[in-house]
């Protein structure tokens, strides 16, 4: 499968099998084709929406889980009182309507709202209490609700079991609910478990066949009381959901909000269609042919949907004066280019630091996370702290120093710790806490390490009680220039390095992970024969300078910055504006006042230095000096501007872009330092 939003994507897959379920398709050529496609196959479509939301609550270590329960039990109202007209249309609102709205949806799909809302807590407390038990927990709940679904025709003659299950349906409909169901699917998903592809795809096959094999069995005796739950469908989905995830990365978020349109609304498109067809005498072909019903349906719902999704546009906050816009799509299209530039046995290392140079730390984790990648770098302990506190899984390097007396906070967020010279590695072992440490060798850029000649020191910090020394690294002073003298002292350097390497094979000692590119030295270097690669800017699809490079890489920026405009003002001949009164009109002027100013990042020489921002699709440079708060902007060429127009300083407006290397080259900077200065005051508006 190839690789992108896989999951957003098969998210519209398992919508139409929703729509399906209520449309039966197949209905008008073949029963028994419609049975297998609405019955069998197309029954992994809500476990899957369940696993997905066990996945990405577990990304966040279950973090967050009352926001979004809450938001969860808003969109049902929201659904519930969408589909109201309908339930009084129908005569629904009787005695059991409201038993009905909390436990099995006030409409026939909703189901999946108070199904899910009943879960979410149970799966938690699951969770909370281990794998292992959580996950018998939840499997033997899902064992219980077969016997009420699929299973009923065998388990209502047993004594006992029928007497239990009557009880069960005086308070639910089904079985296939927030008790019985969506634990063990939350959890599955949350596990997030990956085989290879050849063992999902084999496993898959195997399973589903085997499934579809139980429901025929199930069907022509006759034991279905409902057809939600097969004792197969766990491993079908266990499969499905590891080829998913081996094939994702990144995410979509339209394609997410367009797949629940998709569900929430489709019921009302039936309604529309059989309405519409009734109209216009239409209905043979578009109620009568089951076939022809389904494509008027699935055509209204993705069409409206669409509509709703793509015609609306997304907007920051109300709250936002400025703010950061991040790309998640284009971070996880920069990883994977990385990726193919590097050797075959190379693992991609993102560089998190400084709040992963001003994009957000957590979410560029979790969203590096979904694209496969398990290797973090950042500069201290408060960052990697950070990052596990968040949830953030897999390795973090924190390639400066860590005083030793913090030895234990290391042990206890897992942190593996550069080791940037002997005398730090011996207070590091004396502290007491045995800890995961990388060796940084000085292979000529003389700022951290052990000297690469010194193989004495080299073996006695692998020797040093209370270390476990997973990976031995370096970083190249010159690889950022083309320059023949400063190729020939990255070439040295790396003749250092891979010599040290080899020092401790012959000595018996396993270097571990090995790296020594950053992100110039993926530019301008071939691939090296080590494990792991370390990029920094290059993953935010930005040069630290405008300067060329060996070989370009197809990388996309991820960081916008905009604000908006609070007034606009008309200054006439001669008056001035701002500190000093800096501007001085020469003509009959409009200044846009600009809510970003130096105390959110921006370099206060920029408005003296060329400075523009764009303002409907529009270059207009900055005028006078920048304040805290605000900056000017020259709007006299622009035509008619209002307060509350969206300002971008970095990023694209329509045919425009100022990039951040252009700003940082007009400061007098780099990029590095231009993203890694913005303020926290910026608030995020994730993109996609």
């Amino acid at each position: 499968m190839r690789r992108a939003a896989a999951l957003d994507r098969f998210r519209i897959a398992a919508a139409v099998m929703v729509v399906c379920i209520h449309t039966s398709p197949l209905l008008s050529y073949t029963e028994a084709g419609d049975y297998l496609l609405t019955r069998v196959l197309a029954r992994i479509a809500v476990p899957f929406f369940i696993m997905v939301s066990g996945y990405f609550l577990e990304q966040r270590s279950w973090r967050g889980l009352r926001a979004f329960w809450k938001k969860l039990a808003l969109m049902y109202a929201a659904c519930a009182l969408l589909y109201l007209p309908l339930n009084i249309y129908a005569g629904q609102l009787d005695g059991g309507w409201l038993r009905r709205f909390v436990f099995d949806g006030s409409f026939y799909h909703l189901w999946y709202f108070p199904a899910l809302l009943l879960g979410l807590p149970l799966a938690s407390a699951l969770r909370r209490a281990g794998w292992r038990a959580g996950m018998a927990a939840a499997l033997l709940l899902y064992l219980i609700g077969l016997g009420g679904d699929s299973y009923y025709g065998l388990t209502k003659n047993v004594p006992g079991l029928a007497g239990m299950y009557a009880a069960v349906f005086r308070v639910f409909d089904y079985t296939r609910n927030g008790l019985f169901l969506v634990p063990l699917f939350l959890l599955l998903g949350a596990a997030g478990r990956r085989f290879g592809s050849t063992a999902s795809v084999l496993g898959l096959t195997l399973s589903t066949a085997a499934m579809t094999a139980e429901a025929l069995c199930l069907h022509l005796t006759g034991a279905q009381r409902h057809d939600s739950m097969y004792l197969f469908l766990p491993l079908v989905m266990l499969f499905l959901f590891s080829l998913l995830l081996s094939a994702d990365r990144g995410g979509d978020r339209q394609l997410r909000r367009m797949s629940m349109l998709i569900y929430v609304l489709h019921p009302w498109c039936i309604v529309l269609v059989r309405f519409g067809a009734q109209l216009t005498g239409t209905e043979a072909l578009f109620v009568e042919n089951s076939l022809g019903h389904f494509a008027a349906v699935l055509a209204m719902s993705v069409c409206v949907s669409a509509a709703l999704v793509y015609l609306t546009p997304q907007r920051p906050s109300p709250g936002l004066r400025a703010w950061r816009e991040t790309d998640l799509e284009a971070l996880a299209h920069n990883a994977s280019a990385i990726r193919k530039a590097l050797g075959p046995s190379q693992e991609l290392t993102a560089v998190v630091k400084a709040d992963a140079y001003g994009h957000g730390a957590v979410r560029v984790c979790r969203a590096l996370r979904r694209c496969g990648v398990r290797s973090f770098a950042v500069a201290c302990l408060s960052e990697g702290a950070a990052l596990r506190r968040a949830g953030i899984r897999g390795s973090i390097l924190i390639l400066g120093y860590t005083p030793p007396e913090a030895a234990p906070l290391l042990r206890r967020w897992r942190l593996t710790q550069a080791v940037v010279s002997l005398e730090h590695a011996r207070a590091l072992s004396a502290a007491g806490s045995r800890i995961r440490v990388q060796l940084a060798l000085d292979t000529g850029m003389h700022r951290l390490g052990i000297p690469a000649g010194d193989g004495e020191a080299i073996a006695e910090a692998f020797r040093l009680p209370g270390l476990k020394v997973e990976g031995v690294f370096s970083h190249l002073g010159t690889a950022d220039s083309l320059a023949p003298g400063d190729a020939d002292y990255a070439r040295a350097q790396l003749d250092a390095f891979y010599g040290a390497l080899a020092g401790m094979r012959a000595r018996g000692l396993d270097p571990g992970s090995t790296h020594i590119q950053a992100s110039y030295g993926i530019w301008n270097l071939p691939p090296q024969p080590c494990t792991h690669a370390r990029a920094g800017i290059a993953l935010y699809g930005v040069h630290s300078d405008g300067g060329a490079v060996r070989r370009e890489i197809d990388l996309r920026p991820v960081l916008s910055v905009r604000a908006r405009v609070a007034s606009v003002r008309t200054l006439e001949p001669g008056e001035g504006a701002g500190y000093g009164l800096a501007f001085r009109a020469e003509r009959r002027t409009k200044l846009a006042v600009v809510t970003i100013g130096y105390g959110d990042g921006l370099p206060r020489s920029l408005a003296v230095s060329g400075g523009e921002v764009l303002i409907r699709s529009r270059r207009c440079p900055m005028a006078g000096r920048m304040c805290m708060d605000q900056l000017f902007a020259d709007v006299t060429e622009l035509g008619e501007v209002l307060p509350g127009d969206i300002v971008t300083v970095i990023g694209r407006d329509g045919e425009q872009e100022i990039r951040a290397e252009e700003v940082a080259a007009r400061c007098g900077t780099i990029t590095n330092e231009l993203l890694s200065r913005l303020g926290q005051r910026l608030g995020f508006l994730e993109l996609k």
